[in-house]
């Protein structure tokens, strides 16, 4: 959603406090939430070269908030080899900029970097900011943190280059579920437009991200497809894959996100439930909503967060215990018609 005037003084406002400490620090870390999508990576990424493109002299650190690899899709995207595993940094920045996320607790291995830096901004579009005390912009109307790094970029008077426009447009593309969402307002389409002649490339990123599946992930997807199951007349629809599932398929935990929009393709569902497991007592959940009702508010109550059609939580147990916990919170939901 376009911003009104009062709106764009305020958030102009944030990113000169941002720019502010990017020109003060020498060592800048950037992180986003653990378990990593598109709009983590590609926003972090495209903000990394902003910066190098605007002070060369400033050293930037690339940080991934947990040990997993970047999930295959998401490797082509210019830079993504520069990623480091926080919990192998040893630095202490001068300034952390929380990507795509505003609560600390959602930076898993990162959140020791972030306590012991210097200064501390944040860019992100996610409701319910615990960082309400640190300078930067959190814009829940943005459809996507990319658009928010996109109008960061733009008030600096960058250029954008191809990298950028590549990073920022697989950051906008994922967050509205190839445009699918109920986000993908006018201001994605805008601001994507502006990327694509920047030099962004949606059939090449369309290409990686969404048609270049292993033979092992579609096994995989078929098995979760065959495991789908209803209530609430319909309008629940849920799915997982288990710890055994991933490992016999040789398919790696963090290449399985996608798996949610198999559970999402049900016809009169409205909200949606993936879960999968991660190790022997974890397992993570991502939520969807294609009607009005706030899938969020279950996310939050089980630990996560996200936005009202799209959110995300972790859980200690097994997928059972997952289930038994977290779907009397989707029924409620339903039966309650909560929408944003």
């Amino acid at each position: 959603m376009s911003l009104d005037s009062v709106q764009r003084v305020e958030q102009d406002r944030g990113f000169d406090l941002i720019a502010d400490e990017i020109g003060q620090a020498a060592t800048i870390a950037l992180c986003a939430h653990t378990d990593p999508d598109g709009d983590a990576l590609g926003s972090v990424l495209a903000l990394a070269h902003a910066i190098e493109a605007r002070w060369p002299a400033k050293e930037v650190v690339c940080l991934t908030a947990d040990d997993d690899e970047i999930p295959a899709i998401y490797r082509f995207l210019p830079g993504s080899e520069r990623f480091i595993a926080a919990s192998a940094y040893e630095g202490t920045p001068d300034l952390f900029i929380c990507v795509d996320l505003s609560a600390p607790h959602r930076l898993e291995n990162a959140e020791a970097v972030f306590d012991r830096s210097a200064r501390k901004a944040v860019i992100d579009h996610h409701p319910g900011s615990t960082l309400d005390s640190v300078v930067g912009v959190i814009r829940p109307s943005a459809a996507a943190a990319g658009i928010v790094v996109a109008e960061f970029i733009d008030h600096l008077g960058i250029e954008l280059d191809a990298e950028m426009a590549t990073c920022l447009f697989c950051a906008i593309v994922t967050d509205t579920g190839r445009f699918q969402y109920q986000n993908a307002d006018g201001e994605a389409f805008s601001v994507a437009s502006k990327l694509v002649e920047a030099g962004a490339s949606p059939s090449d990123i369309a290409l990686h991200v969404y048609q270049s599946d292993r033979l092992a992930y579609l096994y995989l997807e078929s098995k979760v497809m065959g495991r789908i199951i209803t209530f609430s007349d319909g309008r629940i629809a849920y799915s997982y894959a288990t710890l055994a599932d991933i490992k016999a398929s040789g398919v790696a935990v963090s290449e399985c996100d996608g798996l949610v929009d198999v559970v999402r393709r049900v016809a009169g569902a409205d909200v949606i439930m993936f879960l999968k497991q991660v190790s022997e007592n974890q397992v993570r959940g991502n939520l969807r909503s294609k009607s009005n009702l706030d899938i969020s508010t279950v996310a939050r109550a089980l630990g996560g967060g996200g936005h009202p059609a799209a959110s995300g939580f972790p859980f200690e147990g097994t997928i059972d215990d997952a289930l038994e916990t977290a779907l009397p919170l989707l029924r409620a939901l339903v039966e309650s018609g909560e929408t944003a």
